[in-house]
């Protein structure tokens, strides 16, 4: 009986990890006070005596954003920071356009799991899982509109336009602040920058290339 017990305890542990996300909110909204000067686990609460409509309100997901930048996309984000509202509700969501072979560069979301759906267009998508012993395993899958794929929390992912169209897609994560790495900036464009000496070892090149990657950035 008491290792029937321990089983169903363990179990119920690793089910609650498993569903772990943003903090559950305690009363109906917690709209965020962004200039309270006091430093929380996201955001003071706005007095809801002062809260307004326009707190849950988010005018722009029409208007496509400009792609006409190195990588050739453009994302819109609609999270705590853009929309005080969803401070507690552990939910965000993005616009992407995408121009003409756009990429939205490899990245991670530390914070959230992100289901995508193509509204015009299409994706070339994919994700890259943790380390293992059989190494690092890609997951990719050509979009076309209608189609959903999901990338799981925090590990590293990527959205390529391959047509000679624009592509559209709309995102939803699970984090009121999902928080983006993108994997090239983070590594070549740090400040101060990471030593060339870690970065030639880490990618068995010579410090010449590591250079001239990192003035990229």
């Amino acid at each position: 009986m008491a290792a029937k017990m321990l089983l169903l305890a363990l179990l119920a542990m690793a089910s609650s990890l498993a569903m772990a996300s943003d903090p559950s909110p305690l009363q109906d909204f917690c709209v965020a006070d962004k200039d309270s000067k006091v430093l929380v686990n996201g955001f003071v609460c706005k007095d809801p005596k002062v809260v307004k409509a326009e707190d849950f309100f988010f005018r722009g997901l029409d208007k496509a954003g400009d792609t006409v930048n190195k990588v050739g996309s453009n994302v819109t984000a609609v999270n705590v920071n853009q929309l005080v509202g969803l401070n507690t509700l552990g939910i965000s969501m993005v616009r992407i356009d995408y121009a003409p072979r756009g990429l939205n560069a490899p990245h991670t979301h530390p914070r959230a799991t992100e289901i995508l759906t193509v509204i015009e267009g299409q994706l070339l998508v994919g994700f890259v899982t943790s380390n293992t012993d059989d190494g690092n395993r890609l997951f990719t899958k050509m979009l076309k509109k209608g189609d959903v794929f999901v990338f799981p929390q925090g590990l590293i992912h990527f959205q390529f336009n391959p047509g000679h169209t624009k592509t559209i897609a709309i995102g939803a994560l699970s984090s009121q602040n999902p928080g983006t790495i993108t994997i090239a900036n983070a590594v070549f464009g740090s400040k101060p920058p990471i030593s060339d000496d870690v970065l030639a070892k880490a990618f068995q090149v010579d410090k010449k290339t590591i250079d001239w990657l990192q003035a990229q950035f």
